[in-house]
């Protein structure tokens, strides 16, 4: 990872010897206490990369229910045909 302008940024790289499958399961375990961490301290779960399919389900760790709801709105006003990265954060059908 590496750190600027108070951004932390964490990669975890998959061991050669691992399976994608073990190494996504172990991910989600270091993940909640990643993200813990980052509620704990009041920080983001993503800054200026976005959140995307990968930090979709950590979101609420620094996203109240209220502002998920404006945000859910916001994108109602911009895309009200949810046409634009359908899914990537939110499930609107």
């Amino acid at each position: 990872g590496h750190i600027g302008d108070g951004n932390l940024h964490l990669n975890i790289l998959k061991p050669e010897n691992m399976s994608k499958d073990d190494f996504f399961a172990e991910c989600q375990i270091v993940n909640k206490y990643v993200f813990e961490t980052v509620q704990k301290y009041g920080g983001s779960v993503s800054a200026e990369h976005g959140v995307g399919m990968t930090k979709k389900p950590y979101l609420h760790y620094s996203r109240s229910e209220a502002e998920m709801s404006y945000l859910r709105d916001i994108k109602k006003v911009f895309d009200p045909n949810n046409i634009m990265n359908r899914g990537k954060i939110f499930d609107i059908k």
